[in-house]
Formats: C-alpha cells, structure tokens, sequence
C-alpha cells in the first residue's frame, strides 16, 4: 500500500510536464508521420507572390515539409532496421535503386556536372526520397485516406479561389481577357491549379468508393459531389492537358471498379455539364472553343501547340546527338538554341491575377518523356519506363483485386500523372506533389494493409 501511494504526488507536480509533452509530441509524428504527408500536400496552397522563374532552384514551404517528412522517415526507417524488422520489399528498394543510379550516371556524363547536380537533387527528391517517405508512412488504411483527404482539402481551397478569379474576372490572361483559373500560384504558374483540382478531384472519386464499397452511402455521395464541384474549377483552369488526363484517370479507375456505375457516372456528368454550362452559361464559349481546339492541334496548332512540337523535335535533336545517357540534368536549356527549329518562340507571354505582364522562357520540351530522353539518354528513359510500368501494373492489379475503392484512388492518380507527362514535366509549385502520386502509387503497388474489421473501422 505504501508503495502505491508514493506516485500520487509526482502526479500532482505540473513541473515536469512540459518536456514529457514534447517528446511525445515527437514519438507522436514517429509513429503516424502520414500527419506530415498532408501537411506537404496542403502546404501548396500557401501563395509565394512573384517568382522568378528562370532561377535554377524554387524552394517552396512544401518542398521544405517534404525534407521534414523525409528525415521523420529516416528516424523511422533506422528505428526498424535497428529492431530488425523489414522496411519495404526487395522489389521496391531495387526500383528505386535503379533510378538513382540511371539519374546519377546522366549528371556524371554531363557537359558540367557540377551545373547537373542540381536537376540531379531535384530528380532524386520528386522519385526516389519522397516517394519512399511516403510509402514508409502508409501502414494502415486511416493513413491512406488522411494524405488522399488532405489532397480533396488542397483542391477545394484552390477550386475556390480559381473559380472567384474566373466570375471575377480577376485571374490570369487568356484569349484577350483575364479569366483564367490559376488559384493562388499567379499567372506564371498557370497548370499548377489545374493539376491540385485534378488531384484532389481523382481523390474524392477513390474515397466515395471506398465509402460506399464499406456502405456508407451518406458519405459515398457527399464525396460524389465534391468531385462534381471540382469539376467547374477545373474547367475554367481552361488546360486542355489536365481535362484530357482527368478524363482517362477517371474512365480507367471507375471502369475497372464497376462498369455500371461507369456509365451512370458518365451520365450523369453530361447532365450537369448541360446544366452548369448550357443552361447556367457558367463558362460555355470559353470551355467550348478550347475543347474545340483539342479536335484542331494536329491539323492547325495554336501557337502554344507549335511551340509545344518544336520543343519536342528539339528534344529528339538533343538525344540523337547524346543517345546514351544524354547531356544531364537541367541541361536542356543549354542545348536548345543549338537544335531549335528558327520559328520557336523565345518564351510564352504571362500576366494577370495580380502580376504584371512578364515573358516566361521555355525551360523544358513540356514533355516529361522526351525531357528524360534528352537529359538521360536510354539508360535513363529505360529506368523510368520500367519504374513507371511497374507501378501501373501493381496499382491496376490491387483495383482489380479490391473492387474499386482506395486502390482505385492510387491508380487514377498515377494514369493522371502518367497521362499528363505527355505534355507537361516536372517544374514549379506542384513539383512536390508529383512525388507524393508516385509514393501512393508505390504503395498500392508494394504496400499491404489488410482488409480486417479493424482496417474497415479505421476508414470509418
């Protein structure tokens, strides 16, 4: 008796409690540091004013979240090796070895490494450390679902402020007005709202089925029309790139989950975009000419478009003259002029929400694919044809095998990703974000959860 009375006074002394706090603080995000994955997510919303776009390096407040998470995982990472325990599948440490290893040979080939060595950084942050990071933070369906739900919060404040902009009048130029959806990233950066829309809206879709696959319908159509409310945002993004990937995502991932649902879902889109845009006119003429335009790039391009095809050509220029391992990361710009066709533009014109009228210079062949081939060669392109497929493949079996719901999530996400790199590569705000895809993408491919009453509570 004596000696269970002793503690009670130490329990009575607020002195202590302040450090004890803090470390538990800390063992807190050890053991769920998925809290720190969305906060990186959402962390791409906080507006950085007027960028200077032709700096080598843009560090944004989520890049520097994604460094956090990245060593709380290493913490991690040494914590479990240190018990003895597995961190990940061989398969998946070997894919990102492999990638590592082709981004290296390329920044030792260059022309200057030491200029290389910062696309090499940045290479290695967007598909190797970050990606890993957040496929060590997943280890129950709860954590899933915060990063997936932080993205559908990330799209719904940046929606919000793109479609004011688009009402207003206030966003970035476009067409001989200032009604573009950029939401907070500025007229420099105008894809950068257009993919988190994209993002959050592929989310929501996941979410409504895997709440109704679990049966809560309440939830399942709440999540429904979330994603239906994103699409207006992203409409008015008016990126012809990010409505053709949203599309594919979205077909691959509900066909794959249920046909049936499919097709009403397909249905029922073509209602509300005959009421919001036919009978509302929310958008109509501007929406309507650039889906026109998408029936018109290979006959008779818009001067983006054939600035676009020129930079592909200069792209192939480049690789036939360094076939294999390219002239290195962040290289491109060097070798443009060199393998330009004459009539490509000196940069595209910029301005509005906020930003006065700039000329940003054309960095990249805005294709994610010939960018590798030109900075990699073969032996990178191969690297990351095989890190892609492999993904595709694992995230397509696990949406198979589990019906639809949050193996749907990864797997539209990463079609998106996959689909958009056809046209746009890394580079900006949302560079971080990109990342985050490919570490959900690697978990749906080589992560496992069970599907236990406790994980089916745990979404709940």
């Amino acid at each position: 008796m004596t000696l269970l009375s002793v503690p009670q006074p130490r329990q009575a002394n607020p002195q202590p409690s302040a450090p004890p706090g803090r470390g538990a603080a800390l063992r807190a995000l050890l053991r769920r540091p998925s809290a720190l994955a969305a906060l990186t997510v959402l962390l791409v919303c906080v507006p950085l004013g007027s960028q200077d776009v032709t700096a080598a390096v843009h560090i944004t407040p989520a890049d520097v979240a994604s460094v956090g998470l990245v060593a709380v995982c290493g913490l991690r990472a040494f914590a479990e090796l240190r018990a003895g325990r597995a961190l990940m599948p061989t398969r998946a440490a070997v894919l990102f070895c492999v990638i590592a290893v082709a981004v290296a040979a390329s920044t030792i080939a260059s022309r200057d490494p030491s200029e290389s060595l910062s696309g090499f950084v940045r290479l290695i942050q967007v598909f190797v450390l970050v990606p890993l990071a957040v496929l060590l933070t997943l280890r129950e369906r709860r954590d899933l679902v915060l990063v997936l739900g932080a993205m559908v919060g990330a799209a719904l404040i940046e929606g919000a402020v793109g479609a004011e902009q688009f009402l207003t009048g206030t966003g970035a130029s476009y067409d001989g007005g200032s009604a573009r959806a950029v939401g907070t990233f500025g007229a420099q950066d105008v894809m950068a709202m257009s993919a988190v829309v994209s993002y959050g809206l592929l989310a929501a879709v996941g979410l409504s089925l895997e709440a109704r696959r679990a049966g809560r319908r309440r939830a399942a159509r709440l999540l429904g029309l979330t994603a239906t409310a994103l699409v207006f945002p992203l409409a008015v993004s008016f990126s012809r790139g990010s409505w053709i990937a949203a599309g594919c995502a979205v077909v691959v991932a509900v066909v794959l989950t249920d046909v049936r649902l499919a097709l009403r879902g397909a249905l029922f889109a073509t209602a509300a975009a005959v009421v919001l845009v036919g009978g509302l006119g929310l958008g109509g003429a501007g929406v309507a000419a650039r889906l026109g335009s998408i029936a018109t790039v290979a006959g008779a391009p818009d001067h983006s478009v054939s600035d676009r095809y020129d930079l592909w050509t200069t792209a192939g220029r480049i690789w036939q003259d360094h076939p294999v391992t390219g002239i290195g990361p962040k290289e491109f710009p060097q070798f443009r002029d060199a393998h330009a066709p004459l009539r490509l533009s000196s940069g595209s014109d910029t301005g509005g929400a906020g930003a006065a009228y700039s000329r940003e210079p054309l960095l990249s062949p805005h294709n994610m694919y010939l960018l590798l081939l030109s900075e990699d060669g073969l032996v990178g392109l191969t690297a990351f044809a095989v890190f892609f497929l492999t993904l595709l493949v694992g995230t397509v079996r696990r949406t198979a095998r589990e019906r639809g719901g949050l193996g749907a999530a990864m797997l539209g996400l990463l079609v998106w990703q996959l689909v958009d790199f056809l046209y746009a590569d890394i580079g900006g705000t949302t560079t971080v974000l990109v990342s985050v895809v490919f570490g959900l993408a690697a978990f749906g491919t080589f992560g496992a959860f069970g599907t236990s009453g406790a994980d089916r509570k745990a979404v709940r």
